[in-house]
Order: C-alpha cells, then structure tokens, then sequence
C-alpha cells in the first residue's frame, strides 16, 4: 500500500481537482483507492458526493461517519478512534468524507505535538489520530493506494496529516505565489520529519502504531499549462522551478541550467482544459470519461482523449516515482 498527500501551502493550484481525477485515473487502471478527505473545507467531498448526499452525511450533530466522527472521542481523549466509515464511490473508490468540525482541533494538534516531547501517551494518541483511523479504513478496503487530500497551509492538522503519509506530491501553478511556496513548503517538511523522528525516539510503551513520517518527495506537477502565445508568461517562472525545487525541498544544489521538460522531478505538465472542467462538474464525473451525451462533441472529443492520456501517464509516473 502507498500512502500519498497532495500538497501544496498555496491554494488556488487545482490540488483538489486533481486528486479527485487521479482517483478515478487509479480505478481505471485497476487498483483499490481510498481518497482521504483530511481538509477541513471538505472539497473534495463535494466533488465525489451529490448534495443531497452530504446533507445526510452531515445531519448528525456528531457525524459519526465522517473523518471527525471517526477521530473526536480519541481527540477529547474520551477513547479510541471509531472505525472509519468509508463511502464508496465505485467497487474501486472509497472516499473518508471530510468534515468542516475538523477545524476545531487545530489547536488541540498543535498542543499535543509539543506535549509529545515529555513522552506523554495520550499526546502522540492524538497527534497520530488521522494516520491510525486512514490505515484502518486502508486496511479494511484493501487499498493499493491511499490518496490524503489536505488545506492550503502549515497548520498542526496539515502535519499530522503528512506524517500520516509516505509521500508528498506537490501541485504547482506557474506563477511568482507558487515559486515562493516553495521556499517555504520546503522548510517546513523538513522540520516536520526530524521533529517526528525525534518525536519517535521518545515514544512511551503502546499499543497503537505510529507512523514513519517520511514524507519523501515525489515529484512536482505543473497545473493548468496554458501555451497559447498570448498567454506564455509562465514560460519565466516555469525556468525558475527545477532549481528552487532541487534546493527548497530536496536541500540539494539546484541545477540552473535544468528546465521543466528535462527535470526527472517534475511528474507532468496538465494542460488548462476550458469548458471540459465545466462539464465534468455538470455531469459529476472526470474530464477524461466525460460522453457526447455530457456535451463533449465536436472539438471536445479529442480534448477528452488528450486529458485521458495525460492522467494515465501522470499516473503512471507517480506510482514509478513511489516504487522507487
């Protein structure tokens, strides 16, 4: 099983949308996928569940089949996480369903990653919450592949998310927010990992598994390539990425003279497919098995294709790149 988190400090890059169709990308190529909706905005909730569905997944003052309900009575230290509900979305797809109420406990991480340093127990019970009730529901559907979708940011529940992962790729626009997430991106895995190493070491007796939290990098994606002449602006900040990439997440020297084609790093470049997004939103499925029965005629049809072919190589490299 590979755990993997997408991630990125900087919103606004796709990140969401592209988990969402790297699940169904997976399926298709005949693996089981747990998609983990750890952001609190619940996101990617949205994109796999009708509303009518949410609303009943959210009805429960407590929501118990959700990924707070799964973790709450161990964050308030009342017992052990609940066996996650996972929903399934496809005999190959089954989704964590997010919740807004995670958010309440960003405070409550981040006290317990300090405490963890005086080997307190119920410290590292909570701060490893999220990666025992996702191993659960890996382990309960057989998971090939476990996708962690997490917010924009380097707050506590983020990091006890990306522990929970083996490793992170990272989505990026082209664009000067983008160069400059890096460099603070980059930093604070690393912290993340020696912290959690160290962290480690100090662990009291238990009875619950911990994760690893290697995080090891596994590639970088260029979001919403855009090459029409009148719009190759991102030409001057696509030059810039390979050698901040190298340097900020890597901590390695980076190589000026690397471009994004030629960096064994970067994973793909996803083309800005218009009205297709549109579309798929409508007809609540991915791009690239969108039908002339959704509105993909004419020009569309090709556009389709080329998206299919685009996910399934991606996908392809991402997997080479955790094997590794």
């Amino acid at each position: 099983m590979k755990t993997i988190a997408f991630f990125n400090s900087k919103g606004g890059v796709g990140k969401t949308t592209l988990v969402y169709h790297l699940a169904w990308m997976f399926a298709d190529m005949g693996l089981s996928v747990v998609a983990a909706d750890l952001d609190p905005q619940s996101n990617l909730s949205g994109m796999f569940l009708e509303e009518d569905r949410l609303i009943e997944l959210w009805s429960d003052v407590k929501h118990p089949v959700t990924i707070l309900g799964a973790i709450e009575s161990d964050m308030r230290g009342i017992s052990d996480i609940q066996i996650p509900h996972v929903e399934p979305i496809n005999r190959r797809i089954g989704l964590i369903v997010g919740d807004l109420g995670l958010s309440a406990f960003e405070d409550k991480l981040s006290e317990a990653w300090q405490r963890c340093r005086t080997q307190d127990e119920a410290a590292f019970r909570v701060t490893t919450a999220l990666y025992r009730a996702v191993l659960v529901a890996a382990e309960q559907g057989e998971a090939d592949v476990v996708m962690i979708d997490v917010a924009s940011n380097l707050g506590a529940i983020n990091r006890s998310a990306l522990i929970a992962s083996q490793h992170v790729v990272i989505p990026l626009g082209l664009d000067l927010f983008s160069l400059q997430g890096l460099r603070s991106l980059g930093p604070a895995l690393h912290a993340w990992r020696n912290e959690w190493k160290e962290l480690r070491r100090r662990t009291p007796d238990r009875e619950f598994p911990l994760p690893d939290g290697n995080m090891r990098p596994a590639g970088y994606l260029l979001m919403q390539v855009d090459t029409r002449p009148a719009l190759r602006a991102w030409h001057r900040w696509a030059g810039r990425i390979p050698t901040e990439y190298q340097a900020s997440i890597l901590g390695v020297a980076g190589n000026e003279d690397l471009d994004t084609v030629h960096d064994p790093h970067c994973l793909a470049g996803l083309m800005h497919y218009g009205s297709l997004m549109s579309m798929a939103k409508e007809a609540r499925k991915p791009m690239f098995s969108l039908k002339p029965a959704d509105g993909a005629i004419g020009a569309h049809v090709a556009a389709v294709r080329d998206c299919y072919s685009q996910f399934k190589t991606l996908a392809e490299r991402i997997l080479r790149a955790v094997e590794e």
